[in-house]
């Protein structure tokens, strides 16, 4: 995986990030998403850079090789406005001011609250499987409780970690599968949900989400703050967006003005399972 790209450990302040990079050319951040890590993209990131881009694939705070922080009480430590904070830090340590960022499931959270927090430093932003976490919970219905129970089983404490580490290939791996994720990226895949303090981390993401990550978000509406530079928002057709929201362009418009988007046949783990169309989507709009 990633042949060409640099491997490293990045200090951004509270926790050291575990992050690969390599090309010459625009700056594209790609955030990884849950359960995975940065070698998700493993698939996209080459080609990118093959078309010109400087490519940089960081874990996220918590997630696979990069640093735990201390928890606090209202799991802040793993808020989406601190992980953003993380990687405008780690952009600017590897001498980007300004970037493109590309989120994907947990990470397009992130991805959003970089955008509105530092308009300043992403250029154009790119959402993947995901609406906004405050949208997704005022139309939380039946369905959405049953199919999407876990947001609210990783919010309690203790269980949900004594649940996954009874048996982590069973709740994590069981739907993944080394030939369509590729062997590198299955065993880093496996390595992560093995580690207590990994998963422990990517509970702590969605306990956020509950609490602190959603208040911000009520409070970017009440203040009218939107995305202020170019958005693509790309759905699996495979994955429950149109399921779950019909029209999922409609959930982001109030938040983009110059908003964009299309499905791309795939299941949940695009960058994994069609890097092809999903590398031309991204250059096609980040060009």
């Amino acid at each position: 995986m990633f042949d060409g790209f640099e491997d490293e450990r990045i200090d951004v302040g509270e926790v050291e990030l575990r992050v690969r990079h390599a090309g010459h050319g625009l700056p594209v951040l790609l955030i990884h998403g849950h359960p995975r890590t940065g070698s998700t993209w493993h698939r996209v990131a080459p080609q990118l850079v093959d078309r010109g881009f400087t490519v940089v694939c960081p874990d996220m705070r918590g997630y696979g090789q990069s640093g735990k922080a201390k928890i606090l009480a209202d799991h802040s430590q793993q808020s989406k406005r601190v992980v953003a904070a993380d990687m405008v830090q780690l952009m600017d340590e590897l001498g980007h001011t300004t970037f493109a960022t590309v989120g994907h499931d947990r990470g397009s959270y992130v991805a959003l609250r970089l955008a509105l927090d530092h308009p300043d430093a992403v250029s154009r932003l790119v959402v993947i499987d995901g609406v906004p976490i405050s949208e997704a919970l005022a139309r939380c219905d039946a369905k959405f409780a049953h199919d999407w129970y876990h947001w609210f089983f990783f919010a309690q404490p203790d269980k949900p970690e004594r649940a996954i580490a009874a048996d982590p290939d069973a709740w994590y791996a069981s739907k993944a599968r080394p030939e369509s994720m590729g062997a590198e990226n299955y065993q880093e895949f496996r390595h992560a949900i093995h580690d207590a303090a990994t998963v422990r981390a990517m509970l702590e993401d969605y306990r956020a989400g509950l609490g602190v990550d959603r208040a911000h978000e009520e409070a970017d509406r009440r203040d009218g703050r939107t995305v202020r530079c170019p958005t693509l928002f790309l759905w699996s057709t495979r994955d429950d967006m149109e399921d779950l929201y019909g029209d999922p362009l409609a959930v982001w418009r109030p938040w983009a003005a110059d908003l964009r988007g299309h499905s791309i046949e795939s299941g949940h783990h695009v960058a994994e399972e069609n890097p092809d169309d999903l590398t031309a989507a991204l250059h096609h709009f980040l060009s």
